[in-house]
């Protein structure tokens, strides 16, 4: 269950106070199959999104939840704060996704692009702004920022994809609330859930009066 701000794994400038330096501490055994940068990341979450993501001990388990996610048979619910009001309670974006031909560090909607697909529904309407939960059917990386920004309701707080002018400093308003798999020994159905963060509380609390 990451807080906004961790980093999953080490990269280019930042190599220590992240998950996987985390899951080493805590743990000897951590799957091999990403090499010694990423041991038993299966699948990522953005820095500032918090929430549920699957770390494997061993890489039987590895490729077995690995697979599950490439055969979209797991279960990721999000929850998030974006901007705007939806006429429609429920949607579906199938967008490609690629590097963004424009800014190196930014994924966008590009013609040839990998299948991306996000599902949301409206759980709540604030005015200017819709608490939605979505549903991933792919996992690119930035899926659901990037597929938001696209139609036009980028996620509050998204220094990277929403308006120039950001508020606040947590970061997007992004959570990954719901992750459901198939235990790969015992071939049960295992569902997770992780409660908002006290400041994503806060926040709706604030957009409701």
């Amino acid at each position: 269950n990451k807080p906004s701000g961790m980093v999953v794994h080490p990269a280019n400038g930042h190599y220590s106070d992240t998950l996987v330096n985390a899951l080493m501490y805590h743990c000897t055994d951590l799957s091999s199959i990403n090499g010694e940068i990423r041991p038993g990341i299966v699948h990522r979450i953005d820095k500032d999104t918090s929430g549920l993501l699957v770390a494997c001990k061993n890489d039987f388990s590895h490729n077995a939840i690995a697979e599950q996610l490439k055969a979209k048979t797991s279960t990721r619910k999000y929850i998030a704060i974006v901007y705007g009001n939806f006429e429609h309670n429920y949607g579906k974006i199938d967008a490609p996704i690629g590097r963004d031909p424009q800014n190196r560090l930014k994924n966008a909607v590009v013609a040839g692009g990998k299948e991306s697909v996000t599902t949301f529904k409206v759980l709540e309407r604030f005015g200017d702004f819709t608490l939605l939960e979505l549903k991933l059917e792919t996992g690119r990386t930035h899926q659901i920022r990037v597929h938001m920004a696209y139609i036009g309701h980028p996620v509050l707080g998204d220094p990277l994809y929403g308006p120039k002018k950001v508020i606040g400093d947590f970061g997007q308003f992004l959570h990954a609330k719901t992750l459901g798999f198939i235990h790969p020994r015992t071939n049960e159905y295992m569902e997770f859930e992780s409660e908002l963060p006290e400041i994503f509380k806060e926040k709706i609390n604030e957009l409701k009066k």
